[in-house]
C-alpha cells in the first residue's frame, strides 16, 4: 500500500515564484509535474525551477 504524504511544490510560472501544496506518494518531478498539470492544464508548459519539499 502506498502511502500518500502532502508535499509543497516550489515553482516558477513565466518568471513569477509560485507556490501549491499536493498529495503525492512520492517527492519526484514526474509527480509534481502531473499535479501542475492538474492545477495549471495547458500552461504547465511554462512551469520551470520546480522544487519538491515535505509540508510541515
Amino acid at each position: 500500500m502506498t502511502q500518500n504524504v502532502k508535499y509543497v511544490i516550489k515553482y516558477k510560472l513565466e518568471g513569477e515564484r509560485r507556490w501549491d501544496f499536493a498529495v503525492m506518494s512520492d517527492a519526484s518531478q514526474a509527480q509534481a509535474l502531473e499535479a501542475l498539470r492538474k492545477i495549471h492544464g495547458d500552461d504547465v508548459g511554462k512551469v520551470s525551477d520546480i522544487q519538491v519539499s515535505k509540508a510541515l
